[in-house]
Formats: structure tokens, C-alpha cells, sequence
């Protein structure tokens, strides 16, 4: 499942609620609700950081006044939840066959699996 957009400050693990965007030729940040997607030039914030964001000395800062809510989860992320449930619920692949151990329940030396190929022993 796809995780949550998280903030872009550094060290800091909360979900972004908030997009930032310099507008260089007009020296201002301008401080939104979340964009639908990630964009090179811009950065998620959380909260708190979208609050307390300051500018430079002459730079103005243009914030959103309403709240800052997390995004709804899309249909995407839905389908990506029914999928992990119905993964976890398949059942477990069944166990080799006996042939491929020996006594002890160890795999046998002279067949075998190895990773996604089966070992097959030379004819005697």
C-alpha cells in the first residue's frame, strides 16, 4: 500500500497536510492545502511546520487560513487495502515434498530446492 506524503523537513516523521511554494520573481512563500500530487518545486508540510514557516527578510508569506486536514484516501489507496487483506489471508505455501528431506526433516544433500529452482540429483 502506499504510504501517507510525509513532511519535508528534515527528521521530522508527520504526515504533510500542507504544500509549500516559492514564488521567486514575487519573493513570496505561499503556504497551501496539500497539492494532489508531489511536485519537484514544491514541499509537503505537516502542521506544525506550515504554521511556523517563516521567510527571509523581505519575502512575504502567503498562508492558508482555513485547516489543514490530511487528504482522503483515494480509490487507489482503497485497492491497495483490499490487496494486503486478501494477501495476508491466502494460505501458506504448502511444504516440499518429503522426498526433498531426509529423516531429521533437513533438506536432502542429494535433491532440493535453492531459492526458485529445484536440484536434481545426477542419475547413479
Amino acid at each position: 500500500m502506499r504510504s501517507p506524503r510525509r513532511c519535508s523537513r528534515n527528521g521530522c516523521p508527520r504526515q504533510a497536510v500542507a504544500t509549500l511554494t516559492y514564488v521567486y520573481n514575487e519573493s513570496t512563500a505561499v503556504v497551501g492545502p496539500l497539492a494532489a500530487f508531489a511536485e519537484p518545486h514544491t514541499y509537503d508540510l505537516c502542521e506544525p511546520h506550515a504554521r511556523s514557516l517563516t521567510a527571509p527578510r523581505g519575502w512575504d508569506v502567503v498562508r492558508h487560513e482555513g485547516e489543514f486536514e490530511p487528504p482522503p484516501p483515494t480509490t487507489d489507496d482503497l485497492v491497495a487495502l483490499a490487496e494486503a487483506v486478501r494477501e495476508a489471508a491466502r494460505p501458506a505455501p504448502p511444504r516440499p515434498p518429503a522426498d526433498d528431506q531426509d529423516a531429521t526433516g533437513h533438506p536432502n544433500p542429494h535433491t532440493g530446492r535453492r531459492g526458485h529452482l529445484r536440484v536434481i540429483p545426477p542419475n547413479h
